[in-house]
């Protein structure tokens, strides 16, 4: 049965859809020997899907990992000359496995890899709001008048960034433990709206995607996930936020 071809790359672990589909504007697919086209469909029971010169298998077991990445790491592929260590290759599994999100290259904290693109797909839309938590430390001590700008959402590029909840943790020296949790995750978001209310970030880790949490994982340790996190994920997945 004919699909299109991001939908039949997702579900072999190519990436989310999204991700599928630039590998289709890069052409690097091709069906039948010949380079594939963006909206193209296909049926992988009786054409030749190939990506990069190699077949794709459409029947592929789900995996679900989670990972400390460490400051220094990249979250995915960068510009693929290896000159920057990868979080992928902390995952001593073979076949397609890619980063659900991101982390900036200073940034540590947990990622979940997969081959599951529907999953990946759901858990990483905007209009889903899938909570991320994350542990910053800032460079001095913001007081209530600054924790509450940050929680009603401040202009980023001409657009309020969404309600969020900051909260206190603990005063280091001059610096401060905030625990932040976000619903949408613009572009080093945190790292800006720190520096634009005058509080620098010196360390940040994500510790929290949706129900997933990273728990006692070291930087540079990965687990599989058990049955009840992959469940939790599935249901955080299928339930959209109200509004």
């Amino acid at each position: 049965m004919e699909d299109r071809l991001q939908k039949i790359l997702a579900r072999a672990g190519y990436g989310s859809r999204r991700s599928c589909e630039e590998l289709i504007r890069q052409g690097r697919v091709a069906v039948n020997g010949r380079v594939a086209q963006l909206g193209q469909k296909a049926d992988p029971d009786c054409d030749r899907i190939t990506v990069d010169g190699k077949p794709v298998e459409t029947d592929v077991p789900r995996v679900y990992v989670a990972v400390h990445k460490p400051r220094g790491v990249l979250s995915d592929e960068g510009d693929g000359l290896g000159r920057v260590p990868q979080a992928r290759d902390l995952i001593p599994l073979d076949g397609h496995l890619f980063p659900v999100g991101r982390l900036d290259l200073r940034s540590e904290g947990l990622l979940l890899f997969t081959n599951d693109g529907k999953l990946a797909y759901r858990l990483t839309h905007p209009r889903y709001e899938h909570e991320k938590e994350y542990r910053v430390l800032v460079q001095g001590h913001p007081d209530e008048e600054v924790l509450e700008k940050w929680r009603q959402g401040v202009f980023l590029g001409g657009r309020r960034t969404a309600p969020a909840e900051v909260t206190v943790l603990r005063r280091e020296g001059d610096y401060t433990w905030l625990q932040v949790v976000l619903r949408e995750g613009r572009k080093r978001q945190i790292r800006r709206v720190a520096a634009m209310l005058g509080f620098p970030v010196h360390r940040l880790i994500r510790v929290r995607i949706g129900p997933l949490r990273m728990g006692d994982l070291e930087p540079g340790q990965w687990r599989r996930l058990d049955g009840a996190e992959v469940k939790a994920l599935r249901s955080a997945a299928r339930a959209r936020r109200r509004r």
